[in-house]
């Protein structure tokens, strides 16, 4: 035998022999229904997807909180010059408060202040409710130096304004809902009540009307009912009968949602359109997330401290209930939901998103309604919301402010801005209230799904 042809005998039998060993060896299966258990497989999903953790919840409202408490500054100064003014003993008309990147007195840093007594109250953690009480503090402080500017000239652009000469819904709801939780809190040890009834007395006293006394503006037409006006006028008068156990609040509280409701809320969608005009006899709907937001909102802040006994009670609740399951319908696939609800190519927005996991998981932990069928749609809002809390603390994807419109075009297009305000307040109160419903049930994932377990383990 030849060397080539040895050397050609042994290369046979080694290839022979590694196909003999290869079979020898377990040899991983291909993926098929067969052999593999597909239904397992990891979905992609575009947001984390099951339970969230306490702690994880925690350190997002500690980064908000962390970045609001160094840009809302509480300090007076030079408008020209910058610097502090500590002497309040004569007024200097070139007085501002020190610019942050959020103003302190806005309809948003009300719902804020109150989403900080909240964060307070679910983590346990003081410096919450101390960053409102604080700034309330502040403010309360500087009305007998700024008022007889504002006095002299009710329309000035000065820092107290809004709250020495309110002149709309938006400059007084928010901030006295605020007002009175802190003060029943106890945290705010001056006297917020003077402020707190200019506000009340601009609601109830100065606020345009329709005939029947349902609150509305005449912009942009006359006799016009913004959707967002229930929140920015029912949690206050609900407030101010807890605070005064005075019923009349709570019955005109009532009224107004009432009223509201039989004009804006459409049943067959279970959604309220955003705005409604006496002098219009077709209206067209257009379901804008936000305002959705703030009339969810406005319910759940009513139920809660309206008396089980009150008459209006069972329709407000019938109300809620209903409005739910019209959201549940139009949440999407990544736990956000739509700048137009019901329209699915308008883009996905994270203020409006926020107020729904605290109006429903508020919703499930009172009881009102069903956890099994909305706790996890909540927890994933909750995560999809996460998402939009950068490092820094900053919170992404807010529509900015917006008026009203009838074409569709005005709300596709509205701007995102990591500056809109009306994002903190929101994410503040998500989150305290899922750490609220992770503290009563708990979850599992059965077959896949998030499942709420029926009794907590």
């Amino acid at each position: 035998m030849t060397y080539t042809t040895t050397a050609f005998s042994l290369l046979l039998f080694c290839t022979v022999a590694a196909r003999q060993s290869a079979v020898g060896q377990a040899v991983p299966p291909r993926a098929n229904d067969s052999t593999t258990p597909l239904h397992l497989l990891k979905p992609d999903y575009p947001v984390p997807y099951g339970q969230p953790d306490v702690s994880a919840v925690t350190a997002v409202l500690n980064r908000v909180h962390s970045y609001l408490n160094e840009v809302t500054p509480m300090q007076v100064v030079d408008r020209a010059t910058g610097q502090p003014i500590t002497d309040f003993t004569t007024f200097r008309p070139e007085a501002i408060i020190k610019p942050g990147d959020y103003r302190l007195t806005s309809y948003e840093w009300g719902v804020t202040y109150t989403g900080m007594l909240r964060a307070s109250e679910a983590t346990g953690d003081p410096r919450f409710a101390e960053y409102t009480n604080q700034r309330l503090t502040f403010l309360n402080g500087l009305i007998p130096y700024f008022q007889p500017q504002v006095t002299a000239e009710p329309k000035a652009n000065t820092p107290l304004r809004q709250m020495l000469a309110p002149h709309a819904l938006d400059d007084a709801g928010a901030m006295c809902a605020a007002m009175i939780q802190a003060s029943r809190a106890g945290g705010v040890k001056t006297n917020l009540r003077p402020q707190i009834d200019r506000y009340i007395n601009y609601i109830t006293k100065k606020e345009h009307r329709l005939a029947d006394g349902t609150l509305a503006r005449n912009r942009p037409q006359p006799n016009t009912l913004w959707l967002d006006d229930l929140f920015m006028a029912v949690p206050a008068l609900a407030q101010m009968g807890k605070l005064t156990g005075d019923a009349a609040y709570y019955d005109e509280a009532v009224k107004q949602v009432l009223q509201f409701s039989k004009r804006m809320f459409n049943p067959q969608k279970g959604l309220y359109m955003h705005g409604w005009v006496e002098g219009m006899k077709d209206h067209p709907e257009f379901h804008w997330a936000r305002a959705n937001g703030w009339a969810i909102m406005t319910n759940v802040e009513l139920l809660e401290v309206l008396p089980a006994s009150h008459p209006g009670r069972a329709a407000v609740l019938d109300l809620l209930r209903a409005h739910v399951r019209g959201l549940a319908a139009c949440q999407s696939g990544s736990g956000f939901w739509h700048q137009l609800l019901d329209r699915n190519d308008s883009y996905l927005e994270t203020s409006a998103t926020a107020i729904y996991t605290f109006s429903i998981a508020r919703a499930i932990n009172r009881g009102w309604i069903d956890g099994l069928a909305y706790a996890p749609m909540t927890l994933l809002a909750w995560n999809a919301v996460s998402t939009k809390v950068t490092d820094n603390g900053q919170v992404e994807g807010t529509c900015v402010g917006t008026g009203m419109g009838f074409d569709p075009a005005f709300y596709y297009h509205r701007p995102i801005n990591v500056y809109a305000a009306h994002s903190y307040g929101p994410v503040l109160l998500a989150g305290s209230e899922v750490i609220n419903l992770l503290a009563k049930q708990s979850f599992e994932i059965n077959d896949s799904s998030l499942q709420q377990l029926t009794q907590k383990r």
